[in-house]
């Protein structure tokens, strides 16, 4: 992003806005390392639900962060770039659409969470999640309502974990073009489940949310 474009006005706002989103990482900060959870993609009838974990350095300033529903597009994929490459840490995890129809979709969420954690190269020493509590790992976790828009970490993961499925779904528009996935991303629109009730599931929909539109 090019600072020179952005007013020093527009800058301080941001700067002011940004510290607010550090509360919890402020509270938690003597703990050592504070890593941030999300996930994307829990509702949509077809592809894989995607989280992401981030440690993000204490002084970092990544101008118009936020909940990745609140960014656009494109602003989503410079951030994207920009966290993979200033972050301390991150990882990247994918439960597919089989592991959702077998386990539910919770239960893959947390599957795909336990993962992206896996993955950081460095052990957090506290996690912030958006909203739930991850089962399974032992690391002291804090659950924020809304988190992805209080806390810089969280931020940063919901980012990933969009751009990442977005991305994966536009690939998969290239094999099952006539369900609109690069435009849907695999979520029930009217087009969509035209599609579904015309032309029967694909190799990615969840069978276990499609079942009031599809009958095999």
């Amino acid at each position: 992003m090019d600072m020179r474009k952005i007013s020093e006005e527009k800058l301080a706002l941001e700067r002011q806005r940004l510290e607010g989103m550090r509360e919890f990482e402020n509270k938690y900060s003597d703990l050592g390392a504070v890593a941030g959870i999300d996930e994307a993609g829990r509702g949509p009838l077809a592809g894989p639900v995607v989280a992401a974990a981030v440690i993000l350095p204490k002084d970092i300033f990544l101008p118009f962060l936020n909940d990745s529903k609140k960014v656009t597009e494109k602003r989503r994929d410079v951030l994207f770039d920009q966290i993979k490459q200033e972050a301390i840490a991150y990882g990247i995890g994918i439960a597919s659409n089989a592991l959702i129809d077998e386990i539910n979709i919770l239960q893959a969420t947390y599957e795909a969470m336990r993962e992206a954690i896996s993955k950081l190269n460095k052990t957090p020493d506290i996690l912030l999640v958006d909203a739930v509590h991850i089962p399974g790992i032992s690391i002291k976790q804090v659950g924020i309502v809304k988190g992805d828009a209080k806390s810089v970490n969280i931020a940063a993961a919901s980012i990933l974990a969009k751009v990442t499925r977005d991305r994966l779904m536009l690939e998969y528009d290239k094999i099952y073009p006539e369900y609109g996935f690069a435009s849907n991303k695999g979520y029930g629109t009217a087009k969509h489940i035209e599609a579904l009730k015309a032309c029967g599931a694909c190799d990615i929909h969840r069978r276990s949310f499609i079942g009031n539109f599809v009958c095999e």
